[in-house]
């Protein structure tokens, strides 16, 4: 059902205003809201030595397109055609209103310049949407996808800011805000960026540089044991047992998948290849000893894939693999397992990743992240509902269900325990992506509510020698993860032992 169009004041600063807030408005323009736009004459530009080391960065890094940081060409005051019902503050300034009104806080503060020092010191920060001085309504843990890069992560930070404006105008069309907290005292002291850069951010963007030229930016290993008795889900630790696939110097294995047919277990990964820039999905079959044998390519495309979630549902095996970069979620089914797969449908349209499937009460469920063309693709969770497999698959009422670097993002299929529980492995991006990997029970799902359980961390004890894991999975008594490895880009290694 679509929600109630409103008319909005949104006041922006008279001077520099930035593209986060010109996509607000366009956004909220697209969704068919009267929106009027008010200035603030007396809202500071950003400061031109920030502008210009941000600039700098986003030009070192190639980064082209829309800035949402950067300043915008003015946007002209328009009146609105009827009474405003609602009151968005993007430039921070605090004035009452009798309009209820909703403002942001980056940290403590209500300037969106705050989020540049507190990145480029290496924080995280947290934004509260705070409903009229008073009550806070709404909060988001962005994702910085790249730590090196000031530029990058204010970036990531200020895509949720919108996300989460435009999330609380939704559900503000739909009823009260709920609320979460009574909101703090804000600092009103304009944060300070030159110091953090430099004592910080440099130091940092050069270490990462000295890294990027001795390894590979990214090479995942892939951990199985055949195992008996309760697994990772259950112990919340990694334990012991565990063999490496083999991989070589240029191509890596990751988001293992396990599936038994016909009672012989198989591992499905994503295959990257690093000179093609791109994964296929390969399959592994084990012999009688358990031992993995050499991967093969059973599905290729143009894009992207990974996440290969194989299934068995209405007498036929399925995939349903992430390929974020085609911008839809496919499903295939199996026409000769496990070699060969047919593309039977598109379920959703989107930047969706990591779609994990989940059948409860009746209903078919995706929990995935997504994406709405900017920041990160592992802090916003989005969760669809269908009759039946092929669709149609329709949004919750409440997406985005969470903004959360902890738990957005599924990191394996959905375990049931012995206790009834229902626990959903989520990626940790505290520490950046592939971070860690966390348990989020999952409390509550019907068509009004989605509740998912603070994550519990996944501890390395044991004997896996890469801790930083995004994935895990178990079929029978074949478990498997992943982690990531320090694979130097001159190394003659030609397999992993």
């Amino acid at each position: 059902m679509t929600a109630p169009r409103l008319t909005i004041d949104v006041v922006i600063p008279a001077r520099s205003p930035r593209g986060w807030q010109k996509i607000v408005i366009q956004r909220l323009d697209a969704d068919g809201h009267d929106v009027a736009v008010l200035h603030d004459l007396a809202a500071s530009p950003w400061p031109d030595t920030v502008n210009a080391i941000l600039g700098l960065e986003r030009t070192l890094f190639r980064r082209q397109g829309t800035s949402l940081a950067a300043p915008s060409e003015p946007i002209p005051v328009r009146a609105r055609q009827r009474s405003p019902v609602l009151r968005l503050d993007l430039a921070g300034d605090g004035t009452a209103s009798s309009v209820p009104t909703l403002a942001l806080r980056f940290g403590q503060s209500p300037f969106d310049l705050a989020i540049a020092p507190t990145v480029a010191a290496g924080e995280l920060p947290v934004i509260e949407a705070v409903l009229d001085g008073h009550t806070v309504v709404g909060r988001a843990l962005p994702m910085i996808d790249r730590r090196e890069a000031t530029s990058l992560g204010v970036e990531d930070v200020l895509a949720r800011a919108v996300t989460l404006l435009l999330s609380l105008v939704h559900a503000f069309a739909e009823g009260p805000l709920k609320p979460l907290a009574e909101a703090g005292a804000s600092n009103e002291e304009k944060p300070r960026f030159l110091a953090p850069y430099v004592s910080h951010a440099l130091p940092r963007l050069g270490r990462e540089a000295l890294r990027r030229m001795r390894f590979h930016h990214a090479h995942w290993r892939i951990g199985y044991r055949f195992h008996h008795g309760p697994g990772v889900a259950e112990t919340g630790r990694l334990g012991t047992g565990w063999k490496i696939l083999p991989d070589s110097a240029g191509r890596f294995y990751a988001d293992p998948f396990v599936f038994h047919w016909q009672g012989r277990p198989y591992l499905f990964v994503e295959d990257y290849v690093q000179a093609a820039r791109k994964a296929v999905i390969s399959v592994v079959s084990f012999d009688d000893n358990g031992t993995a044998q050499t991967p093969r390519v059973v599905l290729e495309e143009p894009h992207h894939l990974s996440y290969p979630q194989v299934f068995e549902r209405d007498g036929a095996v399925w995939m349903l693999p992430e390929a974020s970069a085609s911008g839809r979620l496919t499903l295939y089914r199996a026409t000769g397992f496990p070699d060969r797969w047919h593309a039977e449908a598109v379920l959703l349209e989107g930047e969706i990743s990591d779609a994990t499937l989940l059948e409860h009460e009746g209903s078919l469920w995706l929990f995935a992240t997504s994406r709405d063309g900017f920041g990160s693709t592992s802090d916003t969770l989005a969760v669809f509902q269908a009759p039946t497999l092929l669709g149609p698959w329709r949004p919750h009422a409440l997406n985005p269900i969470l903004i959360d670097r902890r738990r957005a993002r599924p990191g394996g299929a959905f375990h049931r325990d012995a206790a009834g529980r229902i626990l959903l492995p989520v990626q940790d991006g505290t520490l950046g992506y592939g971070g860690g990997l966390g348990l989020s029970e999952l409390l509550a799902l019907d068509g009004e509510t989605v509740r998912l359980g603070e994550p519990q961390p996944i501890l390395a004890e044991g004997d896996w020698p890469y801790p930083r894991i995004h994935t895990l999975n178990r079929s029978g008594p074949l478990e498997v993860i992943d982690g990531i490895a320090a694979v130097p880009k001159r190394s003659d290694r030609s397999s992993a032992s």
